[in-house]
């Protein structure tokens, strides 16, 4: 094989769907105003207690010229269209055009944890009360991961690989690593990499329930009143995730190729680290997590005391947050205190594999406007009080670098620092 180019890479543009906005500015906006895209489930009938979920607002894919209602009907798995609409999004926003020297060197990597499960799910039902022929023959292709990458290249004109990590709740981050190591080796000059995921059905909402993984919303509670307060990471009172929707898509470009063609970088992918857990299939495992922050920091080739912001994992889960506070605090020490910590979760929910994509588009536009997005729904912890999670409102701060971390089940870490331009 031939040597690697050991080319930086930056990214240039993004998009971003989620309960916040179905545009990145909507989210974006929103997020700054600290609000939370919760609400009780409409997307389907549902008995289960974790009814507070993150649905994309005024989402309709039937709006767009490129969907026909053949397509529609064919394209039965929501990811499709959501995937679809973020790439368009994110190349709009990086200004970068499809063509015959760009389209084949661009990828696009597309992480999911669920797929296509709702499309599985209309055919099992079409199976046991329609009967075997009325299972639509499209069937595995909208449960096949790549297939939505796929579906954007036939959109946008991309012929580079297109295929989907999979890495649980961390799916989002692999992307991005991944594509950030074949843009620096060479294999592509533009990659396409983020996250989707639509699994707001009945079995998914009930079966994270029935785990304990989401948050019980009974008449004592206070998102009974205002499903907004749901998600509260680092909060006093977090019981569990809220379940949500969306996608993100981020743009990376090799550093030659941004001189040559005027774009606009927004920050460079400084380091990543990436391990697995060899414990348990949920239960995080510090020593494995703090190894993958070391190396993330020491690939970008800088000191724990570099590290200007953290956007944290922060699903809101009681185990979750304080084993996250455990392995930051091994790793920054008593300099913990002076890092600001945001947990977009907070107002965004838990989509799984899109997850960190999401939080990779807010921490930089964040960064790039010197801004502190909140964690919101706060009531302080006595446990976690040497941290500053920016509770509740945005606010000013000049940084150069954020941390993002990410953890999935089945004990997979990535996480990846972001340097300023």
């Amino acid at each position: 094989m031939k040597a690697p180019q050991n080319r930086r890479v930056f990214v240039v543009g993004y998009s971003a769907v989620t309960p916040l906005g179905s545009t990145f500015n909507k989210t974006w906006q929103a997020a700054v105003a600290g609000k939370a895209g919760f609400r009780r489930v409409s997307r389907c009938e549902t008995d289960s207690r974790s009814n507070v979920v993150g649905e994309i607002p005024d989402w309709d894919p039937t709006q767009f010229s490129y969907v026909s209602r053949k397509e529609a009907s064919i394209w039965d798995a929501a990811y499709v269209f959501l995937t679809m609409e973020a790439c368009k999004e994110a190349l709009a926003h990086a200004g970068l055009e499809m063509d015959r020297q760009t389209g084949p060197r661009t990828a696009c990597l597309i992480g999911s944890a669920l797929n296509g499960t709702d499309s599985y799910r209309i055919a099992m039902d079409n199976y046991v009360n329609r009967g075997p022929f009325k299972v639509s023959p499209y069937l595995l292709p909208n449960v096949c991961a790549n297939l939505p990458a796929g579906k954007a290249g036939m959109l946008l004109g991309f012929t580079g690989p297109i295929f989907s990590p999979q890495g649980a709740c961390a799916s989002g981050n692999h992307a991005l690593a991944i594509g950030a190591r074949m843009i620096r080796d060479g294999d592509c000059d533009f990659v396409l990499a983020g996250g989707v995921e639509t699994c707001l059905i009945p079995e998914i909402i009930q079966g994270f329930s029935n785990m304990l993984a989401t948050i019980k919303v009974g008449p004592k509670d206070r998102a009974h009143a205002d499903p907004t307060q749901a998600s509260r990471p680092f909060s006093l009172d977090r019981k569990g995730f809220v379940l949500s929707e969306g996608a993100a898509v981020l743009v990376l470009a090799a550093e030659d190729t941004i001189k040559a063609l005027g774009l606009q970088p927004k920050a460079e992918i400084g380091g990543i680290g990436w391990t697995s857990d060899a414990k348990h299939f949920t239960r995080p495992n510090t020593e494995t997590i703090v190894r993958a922050i070391h190396e993330a920091i020491a690939d970008a080739e800088i000191s724990p005391q570099d590290i200007g912001s953290i956007n944290a994992h922060g699903t809101s889960t009681p185990t979750g947050d304080a084993t996250e506070v455990e392995c930051l605090r091994q790793v920054f020490g008593k300099g913990i205190g002076r890092i600001p910590i945001t947990a977009n979760k907070s107002q965004i929910g838990h989509s799984l594999g899109a997850s960190a994509a999401i939080e990779a588009a807010l921490s930089i536009e964040a960064m790039s406007r010197s801004i502190l997005l909140p964690t919101v729904n706060h009531i302080p912890d006595p446990a976690f009080d040497d941290l500053d999670v920016v509770p509740n409102q945005a606010r000013n701060h000049v940084y150069e670098t954020v941390l993002s971390n990410s953890f999935g089940f089945g004990g997979t870490n990535c996480c990846i620092v972001f340097k300023g331009i």
